[in-house]
């Protein structure tokens, strides 16, 4: 028979299981796409001033990404991006890069752009690196637009970059890429409405803070035994 001091151990090891197999699941959540949860976080501050949502494009989002990609270095203490690309850019760099069939390609009607020196959860990339003004937040409210994407970046031993794009282009007839994006060679970062994963460079930044924070908790329960 087990003696009270062995069945007091096994609860506590048991319950020490559970709270690690529930940080696990909390970071698993995260190994998804923060570009679409930061477009589904715009959508909803707009249907809360009942405005229309906006459709998730993925060609915004792949051209979103290639500014913020190339804009690597110019980062400022304040989560300003001293970057900006010629707007020729858009139609004869990004465009060509992302695979969108030119004549598709619409009117950018908003930019939105910010860095931090770490990755940041997309609520608080939303509140505390993109939208922390009155002017940046009547890009994000304003009536014109009908398509968002969104594009983000991590940098080895640098900032995170996010950015987003605005059009008023007609669904699924603006941006449209080519094989739907199939043909696109995604080797940095994320974008909206990818069917790629992340990647791996943003994976390991989660990761790592996931495995920290389980260290942390493995630590402080068996000092509690």
């Amino acid at each position: 028979m087990m003696t009270k001091k062995k069945k007091l151990c096994c609860c506590v090891w048991n319950l020490l299981l559970c709270h690690l197999l529930l940080a696990t699941v909390v970071c698993s959540k995260h190994h998804g796409n923060p570009a679409n949860d930061l477009v589904e976080i715009i959508n909803q501050n707009r249907t809360a001033q009942k405005l229309p949502r906006l459709n998730d494009s993925p060609g915004l989002g792949c051209m979103a990404l290639q500014y913020v990609e190339l804009c690597k270095g110019n980062c400022s203490g304040n989560s300003a991006v001293n970057c900006k690309p010629p707007e020729d850019d858009f139609t004869e760099v990004f465009a060509p890069n992302c695979g969108v069939e030119l004549p598709t390609i619409g009117t950018i009607t908003g930019l939105i752009v910010g860095c931090q020196s770490k990755y940041t959860e997309p609520s608080l990339a939303f509140a505390d690196v993109l939208v922390k003004d009155k002017k940046s937040l009547s890009v994000v409210r304003n009536k014109s637009h009908s398509e968002v994407g969104v594009g983000l970046i991590g940098f080895h031993k640098g900032p995170f970059f996010w950015c987003v794009l605005f059009s008023n282009g007609g669904t699924n007839s603006s941006f449209v890429l080519e094989d739907r994006g199939e043909g696109i060679k995604q080797k940095k970062g994320c974008y909206s409405g990818s069917a790629f994963p992340c990647n791996a460079g943003h994976r390991s930044a989660v990761l790592f803070n996931c495995v920290i924070t389980l260290s942390c908790l493995f630590i402080s329960m068996l000092i509690q035994i």
